[in-house]
């Protein structure tokens, strides 16, 4: 159950047994169905969790109602509302499975007791904060400087098994364009090729 995060955090920090130990006794087994919130508008995030298995979107809704979606999180990634975590405020934003979806999660506590007693984790925290910033400041830049069409073909190369896995709609939301104006690119797109 622990190899996936185990090979995730060896990238970024060495650790002894037994400071794996102590990190897996932290660890709680969350077992989400399908299209079930992790996470509700309103709420505060007490968890950060690793994808074992299945997909999650974190998306927040507009005065009107309309979604938009900030990301979609796969195996081997990361999912939490940091602010909310962190701060320990009420979030603006929905998590929400995709598919039947299987997490490792930490809670603020554990976290807190973790980098008290594994210094280590807290380089690896801050890396992962350094690399999901980029990663947005990479999206806001595509956001207002790209058409919709160099958005889209961008998400299939970066994203293709995301691609796969979640309806086209959501792609539109993703994009941030209506499913409708993303039917009429992906036509467009056909067209060319």
């Amino acid at each position: 159950m622990f190899e996936g995060i185990d090979k995730f955090v060896a990238k970024y920090i060495a650790l002894s047994v037994e400071e794996l130990d102590f990190f897996h006794s932290l660890l709680r087994v969350r077992k989400v169905r399908k299209k079930q919130f992790l996470l509700q508008e309103g709420e505060v995030c007490d968890f950060e969790g690793f994808i074992l298995k299945g997909c999650t979107r974190m998306y927040y809704l507009n005065k009107e109602g309309v979604e938009t979606i900030l990301l979609f999180a796969v195996e081997d990634w990361w999912v939490s509302d940091i602010t909310s975590f962190s701060d320990r405020t009420p979030s603006n934003l929905f998590i929400e499975t995709v598919e039947d979806t299987e997490l490792l999660t930490i809670d603020h506590s554990s976290k807190a007791l973790l980098f008290e007693r594994v210094p280590a984790f807290e380089r690896m925290f801050r890396l992962l904060v350094q690399r999901n910033l980029g990663v947005l400041q990479q999206r806001f830049y595509a956001a207002v400087s790209q058409t919709a069409e160099e958005r889209y073909k961008a998400f299939l190369e970066k994203y293709p098994l995301v691609a796969q896995r979640v309806p086209q709609h959501q792609i539109a939301r993703y994009i941030g364009v209506s499913p409708e104006f993303l039917s009429k690119v992906r036509s467009g797109m056909f067209r060319k090729h």
